[in-house]
């Protein structure tokens, strides 16, 4: 009998877990006898009662495990975590928000089951998000598609099944900041896709700000490209050669055929203009590295990603 590992990072979600569970049960029933089903919660140190709900779950049925977080560390810490511990011979990721409807699971495992390595959930319609959200998540695929290293799916999830060669590949990786459905993406595999319409919240609130999702862009577009960086060099490049080129050009003309144009262009507004606008560039490019550098010292450090209070 194989077994099947779901993954569910928690972080205040304490009136969406019975209700998760309750599904994830009815799921249960529906899934090949041949294949068990068990569950790994990870409490990403939530300041409800999420805890307490996930320990009753433990403590009713032994299919359900946990791990306690000491802190708050993210859901892509949490999901590498419940990575880190699988031992079975393949794992469903899904969020306990109810936006992953866990009746798609005996369609993931009937993929994995059809030869795919991972199986990819994909939005298509996200009945929770207003215009604004979607619009930057299709201008956020865009930018990470033309620029990236790797190709990303758009609107691809972390609601999808993996292969436990595709763990063990994705356990070698050591990257502490890091976008976990990006990484899944750059080891490869064979593929299967799953479309899937994301449901309103039934309760509590969004556990990612729009700021927060910024920051892991900005983290995804560092790791995954390095033409940000690169621009930065043939901007400097460019203007070098453009500032070059235009201050020949005044000093031939003031100098050697004395126009009047020459010598309007020298006034003090003038190169206060272009010095605030170069300083301005100039500042904007060290920032850019400056990220560049923070990356590196994150990984430098080598702390952990997570530590565990408590597990079982």
């Amino acid at each position: 009998m194989k077994t099947i590992q779901i993954i569910i990072p928690v972080h205040n979600e304490s009136a969406n877990i019975p209700l998760l569970a309750e599904r994830l049960h009815q799921v249960a029933k529906q899934v090949d006898n041949d294949y068990r089903l068990n569950y790994l919660w990870i409490n990403d140190g939530s300041t409800d009662d999420s805890l307490a709900q996930i320990k009753k779950l433990a403590k009713q049925d032994s299919a359900h495990g946990y791990l306690d977080f000491s802190r708050n560390f993210g859901k892509e810490s949490a999901t590498s975590a419940g990575l880190h511990q699988a031992t079975a011979d393949a794992v469903i990721m899904i969020d306990a928000d109810l936006q992953h409807p866990p009746e798609l699971v005996p369609q993931l495992i009937q993929e994995w089951k059809q030869g795919a390595e991972v199986v990819i959930g994909v939005r298509q319609n996200n009945h929770g998000a207003n215009l604004l959200d979607k619009l930057l998540s299709s201008l956020y695929y865009r930018i990470i598609n033309l620029i990236g290293e790797t190709n990303i799916t758009p609107h691809a999830t972390d609601f999808r099944l993996l292969d436990q060669k595709v763990i063990q590949a994705f356990n070698q990786l050591p990257e502490k900041d890091r976008l976990t459905r990006g990484l899944i993406d750059w080891l490869g595999f064979k593929r299967a896709y799953l479309e899937f319409d994301a449901p309103a919240r039934e309760n509590g609130r969004k556990q990612y700000s729009r700021l927060k999702l910024v920051k892991l862009a900005l983290s995804s577009f560092i790791a995954h490209s390095l033409l940000p960086l690169k621009v930065t060099g043939y901007l400097g490049l460019l203007i070098t050669l453009i500032t070059g080129t235009f201050g020949l050009y005044v000093y031939l003309a003031k100098y050697v055929w004395q126009t009047a144009w020459g010598l309007s262009i020298t006034g003090a507004a003038s190169l206060a203009l272009l010095i605030i606008f170069l300083v301005g560039l100039i500042l904007s490019c060290l920032g850019l590295i400056a990220l560049y550098i923070a990356q590196i010292r994150i990984e430098a450090l080598n702390r952990p990603m997570y530590v565990i209070r408590e597990k079982k």
